[in-house]
């Protein structure tokens, strides 16, 4: 079982670089596993996803960074397999492959993207995920023909630093199923999957591994949360004090999870300052007891 660990996602507002990048480097310092970033094109505030990460890499020099999820409507997977691998190689293994279906579809429709039906969406990743596993499998020559993508004598290269793993951002009964049978890891985001409903959702991944042959123990379980570290009573589930969120923590490593990714709320750098010296060293100490 994977020890308990940390990440930090920030949304790419591209009136907060400067901001980011500190909170991000503070991050690399405090020992924090990861950085995750939201992948929405269309989003009129937002830098794009994958140059934020690339900057963000090469001012680092520890924290792997992943998008949170990359949007794959309006990313070839082919092109998605090749970026993935060139920020591996460049950063030396600090790469991993968040990957969604696909949600706002207005906004990729407005950018020219495919608009598709949930369950068009899910077939789709399935042949994505495919692609790109068969683009990272050191083969010379690649070929795939399926509904929605297709590649024909692709010559991929260069292959990845490491084993970089996909994650998938997954909700509904098919695409938890999808985690189950063919990804490395598993991030829901709260509030969009409550503590509440992770039971039945976690027992639906492992269930759909199970009967791929897998042990749903090799996936990981991360947990996307946004709140603020703030001082006095508990004004919501992840607004309050640091004994409030240690608490929280509990709760949420409690349901199998074994990342929590904390979405800081206020002032990004004091925020995760506080996290790290205020809630996780005393949730470690907790759990060490």
């Amino acid at each position: 079982m994977r020890p308990p660990s940390f990440g930090i996602s920030v949304v790419p507002n591209a009136v907060d670089l400067e901001e980011i990048r500190r909170a991000v480097i503070r991050a690399d310092e405090l020992g924090f596993e990861l950085v995750g970033i939201q992948d929405h094109p269309y989003q009129v505030r937002f830098v794009e996803t994958w140059a934020l990460l690339a900057d963000l890499l090469a001012r680092t020099q520890r924290i792997r960074v992943f998008p949170d999820v990359a949007n794959l409507p309006l990313r070839l997977p082919a092109m998605i397999a090749k970026q993935a691998a060139t920020l591996d190689v460049l950063s030396g293994g600090r790469f991993e492959l968040g990957i969604g279906a696909g949600n706002f579809w207005d906004g990729i429709g407005a950018m020219g993207g495919p608009v598709r039906s949930p369950g068009e969406s899910v077939d789709a990743l399935e042949e994505a995920i495919s692609i790109i596993r068969l683009f990272w499998s050191g083969e010379s020559s690649i070929a795939f023909d399926g509904r929605f993508y297709e590649v024909k004598g692709l010559h991929p290269g260069p292959p990845t630093a490491h084993d970089v793993q996909i994650w998938l951002g997954a909700f509904k009964p098919r695409m938890l199923s999808l985690v189950g049978r063919l990804a490395d890891g598993w991030i829901p985001s709260l509030p969009f999957a409550p503590p509440e409903q992770i039971p039945p959702m976690k027992a639906r991944v492992d269930e759909a591994a199970e009967a791929a042959g897998r042990d749903p123990a090799t996936i990981r379980r991360l947990y996307n949360v946004v709140g603020s570290i703030a001082d006095g009573p508990v004004r919501e589930r992840l607004k309050g004090p640091p004994s409030h969120w240690v608490e929280e923590l509990e709760s949420f490593f409690a349901l199998g999870f074994d990342t929590v990714i904390f979405w800081p709320q206020g002032d990004l750098v004091e925020q995760i300052e506080r996290f790290a010296s205020e809630i996780a060293v005393a949730f470690r100490n907790l759990t060490r007891g």
